[in-house]
């Protein structure tokens, strides 16, 4: 199953697999049939997809035509390409030009990440920058799928080295600029070390790879020393991945339960975990989807201090299902809570400290602080 990220030629939708199913892998993943049961939204989608397949006209279009009727918030439809390359970008790599965003719910489009080295850095590009169009055409309003589709580029004009001009604003200036796609690796997981023998790991996205990133970083931070984990700004990625990372810090137990139309399930860490390290999460309001998870699951169970602001608060589960052209719906089907009960769409988590920029400085003072403690 997949709950939609808001990554924006960089990453895309995040998954979250039955307990029984694997992990997307690769390039080569396939939509999974929308289960017995599921939200009769499928239905709906599917029966217009065929019936437009019938009379010989578009079911991809009707298939976005039924998606925007069910007024689902985060359901979407991709073209099969569109799929794949989301697919590819959660596999960390991509061709794009290096910008994630997000839609506001006044419908404007911001930049909320510039990828460093990446053409939208060279460019000057900004988190914060309003997306007005590209390639002449107005972005507002539209979902995040249809901009998806615009920076990429169609079939034959999505190569790296092609073209695509994007119109900008910032404060009261407005202007455009050039760019030409580029083909990226992401490295969803960065370490540095602070002058005080802190280890920061910080996760853009959970990418394939992210847990045992992050396990290595443990593995080589001083042994009496805290960590920070920084997921500002991390707007979700493959949940396997996420769950892999609780792992890293829990010695086995629940992580998060969620319902597919009203069936609860859970997901639960591997046990051995790194359980007496004094630990600080920091996060925004940029930390969604399977970012909130984790989140949710250390502060829970007591394993971290989280340090920020309010996170978005995108707790629905979306599933998959392919249509008769290949494209792929998907619609939302449940919701996750986190180990205590809490319910995360719509509500985000709270830290336990507020914080703004200096957000890094007072985790150094609270691990000092749990660091005499232990």
């Amino acid at each position: 199953m997949v709950f939609a990220g808001v990554l924006v030629t960089g990453a895309a939708t995040g998954s979250f697999p039955e307990p029984e199913a694997a992990a997307p892998v690769a390039s080569a993943r396939k939509a999974a049939p929308a289960p017995k049961g599921a939200a009769t939204g499928h239905e709906d989608v599917q029966r217009a997809a065929a019936e437009a397949m019938a009379d010989g006209k578009s079911p991809m279009e009707a298939a976005e035509r039924a998606v925007s009727r069910s007024g689902d918030r985060w359901g979407a439809v991709y073209s099969e390409g569109e799929y794949q390359e989301f697919q590819e970008a959660l596999d960390g790599r991509y061709t794009g030009v290096g910008l994630w965003a997000r839609r506001e719910r006044d419908g404007r489009i911001e930049v909320t990440k510039v990828q460093p080295g990446s053409p939208a850095a060279a460019a000057g590009i900004r988190t914060g920058d309003r997306l007005r169009s590209v390639d002449g055409e107005r972005v507002d309003g539209r979902p995040v799928t249809d901009v998806v589709s615009l920076l990429r580029g169609d079939a034959d004009d999505a190569s790296a080295g092609t073209a695509v001009t994007l119109g900008l604003q910032r404060g009261t200036r407005a202007w455009t600029e050039t760019l030409h796609r580029a083909s990226l690796s992401t490295d969803s997981v960065t370490v540095h070390r602070l002058p005080g023998g802190v280890t920061v790991i910080r996760i853009a996205a959970f990418t394939k790879g992210s847990g045992a990133a992050v396990r290595a970083a443990l593995r080589q931070a001083p042994a009496d020393a805290g960590v920070v984990l920084d997921l500002r700004g991390n707007s979700g990625g493959l949940v396997t991945e996420a769950v892999d990372t609780a792992s890293a810090f829990l010695d086995g137990g629940l992580v998060a339960t969620y319902d597919v139309d009203g069936a609860q399930r859970a997901l639960h860490a591997d046990p051995g975990g790194d359980t007496t390290r004094p630990l600080v999460t920091l996060v925004d309001g940029g930390t969604m989807s399977a970012a909130e998870m984790l989140t949710g699951a250390l502060q829970d169970r007591g394993r971290a201090v989280v340090i920020g602001s309010r996170t978005f608060g995108k707790g629905s589960i979306q599933m998959p299902t392919t249509l008769p052209d290949g494209s792929v719906a998907e619609l939302t089907v449940g919701h996750y809570r986190t180990p205590s009960g809490h319910a995360v769409d719509g509500r985000g988590i709270t830290p336990d400290l507020d914080a703004g920029p200096e957000a890094l400085t007072r985790a150094e003072t609270v691990l000092a602080g749990l660091g005499d403690a232990s």
